[in-house]
């Protein structure tokens, strides 16, 4: 399936492209009333992906059809993207009905080694990236002095990809919490098949620098734990040697979430999101491994939901001499304490975590810098952020950044 780029000026309002094949609509442009709409159609749902966007008379318009990613640009302006699955009904050559002259050429993605800091901003309590791109899950991390949040990108509120979400990590820090950067994406949708790369967690070891995480797939297929690697801490690439799936015992495609952490056993300890299917109850499956290579599924859980609930986007660290277990239910964070490293969590009265959903956290400066997003109009919105303390009994104390 090759990509294809179709170009062409606004110059009357309104007005039409379409095109069929076998009895069935594969490509549709419509632009009335300031606004267009281009419906692709792949053969993994009926239902087309459509790209749409404000537009006046006289605007430039380039619709760039890959196999991994579609995109709508309105006078050299990414205006709005989506992800597709299976094939492409519509290919470069097909008849075409339309009102407009449109040009349409083969498209060669071009490779960019982008420079580790894209540009900055001021002030990320309550920040977005705006042009119809929200804040999802937060995964924060520490390296060295500075602050590092890696998020998922969300554009339509969850909606994209058919429902899957499509979602990508992005990547910002900061050493004083008031200038932040913009680093590359940390992770991308590269191939079709993916159906959303899920949350997860950040790990060095040694010289490399490591991203955990599944990626949904969809219609029952189950979500493979995946791994990026970087020396830097700004460019990663997929390790497409690594990946496995969690036994039978467990609900392969709903697991998610890696959290990835070294205990002081030396091993390498990973918590996922997932439900015991004999039990019907939600839990925080245990793997170990030595060598980060070969992970061995511990037999009971860290954590085991009361009822059919998944503990998601768990989250797991010593802070002042006590070790804590958080993981979000129905999105609001709860954490567990414990005197020992992966035993006898004990829930505190009050366990909520006051910094909206599925926050996470990260040591910074002495404190626990708890962050996560506020949504706006469905799934994902604005971050957010909360800091925190622990008193003599290992509760939290929550406090604003």
């Amino acid at each position: 399936m090759k990509s294809i780029k179709i170009s062409f000026k606004l110059d009357k309002l309104p007005c039409y492209a379409i095109s069929h094949k076998n009895g069935r609509k594969t490509f549709e442009i419509q632009a009335f009333d300031g606004e267009i709409s281009c419906d692709v159609q792949y053969d993994y749902d009926r239902r087309p992906l459509r790209l749409t966007s404000k537009v006046s008379e006289n605007d430039l318009i380039e619709i760039i059809l890959m196999p991994h990613r579609t995109e709508l640009y309105v006078n050299g302006s990414l205006a709005d993207e989506e992800w597709p699955a299976g094939s492409r009904l519509f290919e470069l050559g097909d008849e075409i009905s339309s009102s407009i002259e449109l040009s349409l050429t083969p498209y060669t993605e071009k490779g960019v080694c982008e420079p580790s800091v894209i540009s900055t901003f001021e002030n990320a309590e309550g920040w977005y990236p705006g042009n119809g791109v929200f804040v999802g899950d937060c995964m924060p991390y520490r390296r060295e002095n500075e602050y590092h949040v890696l998020y998922l990108k969300d554009r339509h509120h969850h909606q994209s990809k058919w429902g899957l979400g499509a979602h990508q990590w992005e990547h910002i820090s900061t050493s004083d919490f008031k200038t932040w950067k913009i680093h590359p994406m940390a992770v991308s949708i590269s191939d079709p098949s993916e159906g959303s790369i899920c949350t997860g967690s950040w790990i060095k070891n040694g010289d490399k620098e490591y991203l955990y995480y599944t990626v949904r797939m969809g219609k029952g297929i189950p979500a493979p734990i995946c791994r990026s690697v970087s020396y830097d801490g700004y460019h990663f690439e997929k390790d497409t040697s690594f990946g496995f799936t969690v036994s039978e015992k467990y609900h392969a495609e709903s697991a998610r979430d890696p959290k990835v952490v070294k205990g002081g056993d030396g091993l390498f300890h990973m918590f996922l999101t997932t439900s015991i299917i004999k039990e019907g109850k939600g839990c925080l499956a245990h793997y170990v491994s030595a060598d980060m290579e070969s992970w061995d599924e511990v037999e009971s859980p860290i954590y085991v939901a009361p009822d059919g609930r998944q503990p998601e986007c768990p989250d797991y660290f010593c802070y002042n001499g006590r070790y804590y277990l958080i993981f979000s239910l129905s999105g609001r964070a709860h954490y567990m304490i414990s005197d020992e490293p992966f035993d006898n969590f004990v829930m505190p009265s009050d366990p909520i975590i006051p910094c909206s959903s599925v926050p996470k956290g990260a040591e910074w400066n002495g404190k626990l810098i708890f962050s996560g997003f506020r949504g706006m109009g469905g799934y994902g919105g604005a971050m957010t952020f909360k800091a925190a303390t622990s008193d003599e009994n290992g509760l939290l104390v929550f406090e604003e950044v």
